[in-house]
């Protein structure tokens, strides 16, 4: 297929990552993929046929990117389009999967793997085997909400039972699942027991990367919930080893927003980016588990950064979400510095820019490890000096509770001028 400057993407994965698939998409170095995409985590999840707990858009063939290089990805733009959600904590339902409830879904009553399903009422036991009937639900809700959006997608608030009901029932009208999508909508289960909270809209992708180089289940695309895959009783599992192939993509950290700029790893030919879970809002962690997932339009641009061997994802958020300590310096603050190392005998001044390593594992320790080792690595640097820059001008921040950290410091001009990405840095910070 001939590489095109703009790409639509409306079609998805069946929850699973392979590079062995032939990506149908292609677009041009330096062009643009505009995706509808479906929402995440609680709609896959209660789809059995779905096998990664995600339903994400098929990867996009990078014209261009080989392994070892990089993908840069600006997000132009995040337009919300459902008009409620529903979400919360989760719990797996024994006797209904084999090791992994967002992998290998079992049915409790004709034994069918990962069987088609049908939607039969409300409730949190609609979902039925298409086989023979049975209630197969993997996961059911502990504590869980309904939330409808305002017309400007400025403002949620959470609903009662009559209207959370209301909603089930016309669940992917107001869900507005694109067309191709096959999850269940998870308002079908009308979760009513956060009543009138309110929450500001501020949308983001929780999965945004490039394909692994084994197959992969989509939300096991990481360091931390693919701990689930090694040694697991199904065909994806994998060794500690192995489970280096992943690139990531399953980040859940809030700053990957309208206006950020993510560079991914290559670990396939073409890259093969791929987006999806967008989340109308979360806090720092996810804590839940689960936020609020819906479905939307997204906008990117994509650059082939050729020879930038990385391991992971590097984060450039937008100036607002940097920490404090990490935000680029004003010619007041360079003067006052300046002045000051006069005093001392200091003789130069660093010339720096903020850069965030994502960094996952089985823990937050494991993940904060993680992202150093990479920072260390892309720089030609020791550890305990990441750890010095990361106290003093940056700082730690989770992006999802159990593995997910993003390392941010301001990194010095030399650094980032030795891996070709001061262009890309400054541009982005410079004011």
């Amino acid at each position: 297929m001939k590489a095109k400057q703009t790409v639509y993407v409306n079609e998805f994965t069946d929850g699973v990552l392979d590079p062995a698939r032939e990506m149908e998409y292609r677009v041009k170095d330096g062009g643009h993929i505009i995706a509808n995409t479906a929402p995440g985590c609680w709609g896959p999840m209660i789809t059995p046929a779905l096998r990664g707990g995600h339903e994400v858009t098929k990867p996009v063939y990078v014209e261009g990117a080989e392994a070892g290089d990089a993908i840069v990805i600006r997000i132009q733009s995040i337009k919300v389009t459902s008009a409620a959600t529903a979400s919360g904590n989760d719990k797996p339902v024994d006797g209904r999967f084999v090791g992994d409830p967002f992998v290998a879904v079992k049915c409790p009553g004709c034994g069918t793997m990962n069987p088609e399903t049908t939607i039969d009422g409300i409730g949190q036991t609609a979902i039925r085997c298409n086989t023979c009937g049975e209630d197969i639900t993997p996961f059911v809700f502990t504590n869980a909400y309904t939330m409808a959006f305002n017309e400007q997608k400025t403002m949620g608030v959470t609903l009662p039972q009559e209207a959370a009901e209301k909603i089930a029932g016309r669940a992917k009208e107001y869900m507005n699942t694109p067309e191709n999508s096959i999850q269940n909508p998870v308002v079908t289960f009308a979760p009513h027991d956060l009543v009138g909270a309110m929450a500001r809209l501020r949308p983001f992708l929780g999965q945004l990367g490039t394909t692994p180089s084994r197959a992969l289940p989509d939300s096991h695309n990481a360091g931390d919930f693919g701990q689930f895959l090694i040694g697991a009783p199904h065909e994806f599992a994998v060794t500690k080893e192995e489970l280096e192939e992943r690139t990531d993509g399953h980040m859940d950290i809030n700053r990957v927003r309208e206006g950020a700029v993510v560079v991914c790893p290559v670990k396939v030919p073409g890259g093969g980016v791929y987006l999806g879970d967008m989340h109308a809002m979360q806090g720092d962690g996810e804590i839940a588990g689960h936020t609020t997932d819906v479905s939307g339009i997204v906008t990117l641009e994509v650059h082939v950064m050729k020879g930038l061997a990385i391991e992971g994802p590097v984060l450039l958020p937008v100036t607002e979400d940097l920490p404090y300590l990490a935000k680029p310096f004003s010619e007041k603050e360079k003067q006052e510095a300046l002045a000051l190392s006069r005093e001392w005998g200091v003789a130069e001044l660093e010339e720096s820019y903020p850069i965030s390593f994502v960094g996952t594992g089985a823990d937050l320790n494991e993940a904060t490890t993680n992202g150093m080792e990479r920072a260390a690595k892309l720089f030609g640097i020791e550890v305990p000096e990441v750890m010095n820059r990361s106290t003093i001008t940056g700082s730690i921040e989770i992006g999802r509770h159990p593995g997910v950290v993003t390392v941010t410091f301001l990194a010095p001009r030399a650094y980032l001028e030795m891996n070709g990405l001061l262009p890309l840095v400054k541009e982005r910070y410079s004011s």
